[in-house]
């Protein structure tokens, strides 16, 4: 069974959690051989239900202590773009698509999306290009981002956000 774990971290992006349940985006899914769908909606305004997407299983949930377990049963993890969740998700060795939230003003996780991307970590996207990036998604191409090292997370963080000092 392929699971696709899907994350909004704490906050509500409720437009991500409507994309990847669409007819269209779970098509897609299949396609690519997913048949379980796994959905954290944070405070998002809908829950969705166990049939509520055609051809996969799905459990959603709003919270829970922990992500951990859900990171690591998945084949494929479908993340907002807040750093600790691509953090975690890339500490895991997982496939990771992160869908950034272009509504949002002085957009950081852009930058940080980009950032990630342009290492070679992991793959990004718009929810209105999500689809679409579903269809055509290689990660082959991407090399691991190697946990535990903060030091250099931190470094990489500053140089994303544009802090870095200049030395």
């Amino acid at each position: 069974m392929k699971r696709v774990f899907v994350t909004v971290g704490t906050t509500r992006f409720d437009e991500l959690v409507e994309r990847v349940t669409s007819e269209e985006t779970v098509q897609a899914l299949v396609d690519r051989g997913y048949t379980e769908l796994v959905l954290q909606v944070g405070h998002g305004s809908d829950v969705p239900g166990p049939e509520s997407c055609s051809g996969l299983k799905v459990n959603a949930f709003r919270f829970k202590d922990s992500i951990s377990e859900d990171i690591k049963q998945a084949d494929l993890v479908i993340s907002h773009a807040g750093a600790g969740s691509c953090l975690e998700a890339l500490g895991a060795q997982k496939a990771l698509l992160v869908v950034v939230n272009d509504k949002l003003m002085d957009n950081h996780q852009l930058e940080l999306a980009r950032q990630l991307h342009s290492d070679s970590h992991l793959l990004y996207c718009t929810c209105s290009t999500l689809t679409e990036t579903l269809k055509t998604m290689d990660f082959s191409t991407l090399t691991p981002f190697l946990p535990g090292q903060p030091q250099n997370f931190a470094k990489f963080l500053d140089k994303a956000l544009g802090v870095a000092s200049q030395s």
